[in-house]
């Protein structure tokens, strides 16, 4: 079924899964609503189809577009002239695979939850989906939407801190420092289980963001992995700590340490990028500023929302200095990056503006190849291992 265009109009988006109860259902809605591009229309949300049914009519879906199951969900859709132009698939990750070539050979677009998927196999299938088919797939690397995180990668790349020489960035949590999935936490549950998380755990989970994030301020590509896994927490099948050592190409360095285990930790992602003559610091947990250090050891704190900032990070920012923006606006920057992507296809031009930049096919194969190379690494004993994709 041929579609309007896209200009002139929101963007028709559906949703599988995120449903009653689920935390990153309710971020996507957030992100998708708060710029005004989206239209939530249509759902799968959940696997209890009477619970999905009760979470559509609250959230107003005409009942003919609450679906029981993805795959009646993907055929009605194509088959509207009013249909879904992207799905968001909110769902764990072991569906991510099935329930996206589905869409995309339905010709409907994808916005996906990461990783991309469990296994490089079905990553490596997905992207010849997303080849054959054109369709759009994005990947919510959310931390990338982060608009100092975005004037951090210009300052890289204009030199002010030099050639870099060592990347170190961390990701702790508190959250699963006990055995949280044996007392019924369905969101802990399926993470310690490889058949639903795939073979890494912290390091699948959350050490994924930190990768990613590294690589995408830095512009640095991994040559190379040798990881320590660690699982703390007994019964366990997966690692609650990860710590990696980075061999990047052109020489520099890299520490990524990711942990579910860390006392005290709510969600500390941070990353610090030392160059040759400065360096560049960034929390998560005080994402509105981005702490630059030269060699002479001049310190300067950078704001956001200041008018001398790059033009790639204004369009991500949305109040002056001092309006703290956090992690909803920064998915939202994804999910509105993500709607001038869909938009510039349709006009037949080049991405621009909010949408440079965004995290598609290509991000999500990597995450899953870092995470293969990462366990691999530590399961033949702490050897250097050279991610498939870089």
């Amino acid at each position: 079924m041929n579609r309007s265009p896209l200009n002139g109009r929101r963007i028709r988006l559906g949703m599988v899964g995120g449903g009653e109860g689920a935390y990153i259902g309710g971020i996507h809605r957030f992100a998708a609503r708060l710029d005004d591009q989206y239209e939530l229309v249509a759902g799968a949300f959940d696997v209890d189809a009477e619970r999905g049914h009760r979470f559509a009519t609250q959230n107003y879906i005409a009942p003919e577009r609450s679906y029981s199951d993805y795959a009646t969900m993907a055929q009605f859709e194509a088959a509207r002239a009013d249909g879904i132009d992207v799905v968001a698939i909110c769902t764990p990750n072991f569906t991510h695979f099935p329930i996206a070539k589905t869409f995309l050979e339905a010709g409907i677009d994808v916005i996906c939850e990461k990783p991309l998927t469990t296994t490089l196999q079905d990553a490596e299938a997905l992207a010849e989906v997303v080849s054959q088919t054109g369709r759009f797939l994005g990947v919510t690397y959310t931390y990338s939407g982060y608009p100092l995180i975005v004037e951090a990668r210009a300052r890289v790349q204009a030199g002010l801190i030099g050639k870099v020489r060592t990347v170190q960035v961390e990701y702790p949590l508190e959250w699963m420092a006990t055995g949280v999935e044996l007392k019924n936490n369905q969101q802990a549950a399926w993470r310690v289980d490889p058949q639903k998380n795939g073979r890494g755990g912290s390091i699948g989970d959350i050490g994924t963001h930190a990768y990613h994030l590294a690589g995408y301020v830095t512009g640095l590509k991994a040559e190379s992995v040798a990881a320590d896994l660690a699982t703390f927490v007994e019964g366990r099948a997966l690692d609650d700590n990860a710590h990696v050592l980075i061999r990047y190409e052109g020489g520099a360095r890299g520490m990524l340490w990711s942990s579910q285990v860390a006392i005290g930790c709510s969600n500390a992602l941070r990353l610090r990028v030392y160059g040759e003559t400065g360096s560049l610091t960034w929390a998560q947990e005080q994402p509105n500023e981005l702490i630059y250090t030269s060699l002479e050891g001049y310190t300067q704190i950078i704001k956001r929302g200041r008018d001398d900032l790059d033009a790639i990070t204004r369009a991500r920012t949305r109040t002056p200095p001092g309006h703290p923006e956090g992690y909803i606006e920064a998915f939202t920057n994804l999910y509105s990056g993500f709607a001038a992507a869909l938009r510039a296809r349709d006009e037949q031009r080049a991405i621009s503006g909010i949408g440079a930049l965004i995290p598609q096919i290509h991000d999500g194969l990597k995450g899953v190849a870092f995470v293969d190379a990462v366990v691999d690494s530590h399961q033949q004993g702490t050897v250097w291992k050279q991610p498939k994709y870089r």
